[in-house]
């Protein structure tokens, strides 16, 4: 089970795997959140997908109480607990399995049979190795160490929602071909598509605007596609030439393509948040190693300009999407 962010589950992905080819006989769930579903559904390696109900007040309650009551129909062997949060250690309690594999988290391991050792403190090293403790703590566990060549980010690609991105795509590109072709600078192949999540839609239209008064006559090298899902989102990363993004949910679904990635970390390190895939694909980052204050809880900032984003020049950023176009990770 994991809860809650984007991120975090996509990063499961490859322990799903894993799980699948030391037990290929096993019958393997994976209970997430409303929010992230759409990363595991479709996973060829999962025989379910549980979707825990999100809601607030009493009605968590009851929901919780319903989910705990199915899981524990379900008389589940083993459960992994990839989160450690209050609900999820409760949930895997409810479950009455015999093996309950969870992190080392004071007020909280007493629910587990075996735990894995979780450091208090934000360290360098990746979430993906970080989870994989948990399946060293299964009996006899004969899966190994996690390796990126093997072991990649894994998000099954939904063949209707790839249809829809493509026409989405062709319609867009008919106007594009039109106009770029005249208009164009140095490469008028290149086309760019801006996605974002509800609380950024606002500010991804300010970027849009501010973004073609500055292409000027290319502007419509900007192409509008309008909303779309996460399978959508994936299709069109996968589709793309080169994805630039932040450290946040969409950064972690690119990892699961070979498209090309530049990824961008203020208050989050590389070492620990960088998509996990073969050394191979291009994957490049960008940030700043000269302050002391890096990795930090993201909530508030001790300068109060957040200067791990702000410091970083735009320079940086054009550089290393020119590098990963041609092909480079280094």
């Amino acid at each position: 089970m994991r809860l809650r962010l984007i991120g975090d589950v996509v990063f499961t992905t490859p322990l799903i795997a894993a799980l699948r080819r030391a037990y290929p006989d096993a019958r393997i769930a994976y209970l997430v959140e409303p929010a992230a579903a759409a990363i595991v559904l479709g996973n060829p390696h999962l025989d379910e997908v549980i979707v825990a109900p999100k809601r607030r007040g009493v009605r968590r309650i009851l929901d919780d109480i319903g989910l705990a009551r199915r899981l524990r129909r379900a008389n589940y062997d083993l459960v992994l607990d990839l989160h450690g949060g209050p609900r999820s250690a409760w949930l895997a309690l409810a479950t009455g399995a015999k093996e309950r594999i969870g992190y080392d988290i004071k007020g909280r391991a007493w629910m587990y049979t075996r735990i894995a050792p979780r450091a208090k403190d934000l360290r360098p090293r990746h979430s993906v190795e970080n989870q994989w403790d948990l399946l060293e703590a299964i009996p006899g566990w004969p899966g190994g160490k996690p390796e990126r060549s093997r072991d990649r980010i894994e998000i099954a690609l939904d063949r209707d929602a790839d249809a829809r991105m493509g026409e989405r795509l062709a319609r867009a590109e008919a106007s594009f071909a039109e106009t770029a072709a005249a208009v164009a600078g140095g490469n008028p192949r290149r086309r760019i598509v801006f996605s974002s999540g509800p609380s950024d839609r606002e500010a991804a239209s300010r970027i849009a605007a501010d973004t073609r008064e500055r292409l000027g006559t290319a502007a419509d090298r900007l192409i509008d596609l309008g909303e779309f899902d996460l399978q959508e989102l994936r299709a069109l990363i996968g589709r793309s030439r080169l994805f630039v993004g932040g450290d946040t949910g969409p950064l972690h679904v690119a990892a699961a393509t070979d498209t090309p990635v530049v990824g961008i970390y203020g208050p989050t390190q590389a070492v620990r948040s960088a998509p996990w895939r073969p050394a191979s694909v291009a994957t490049l980052s960008v940030e700043r190693d000269d302050l002391s204050c890096r990795p930090c809880d993201q909530r508030v900032c001790v300068h109060e300009d957040f200067r791990c984003l702000t410091g970083l020049p735009p320079s940086a950023v054009i550089a290393a999407a020119e590098q990963a176009l041609l092909g480079r990770t280094a």
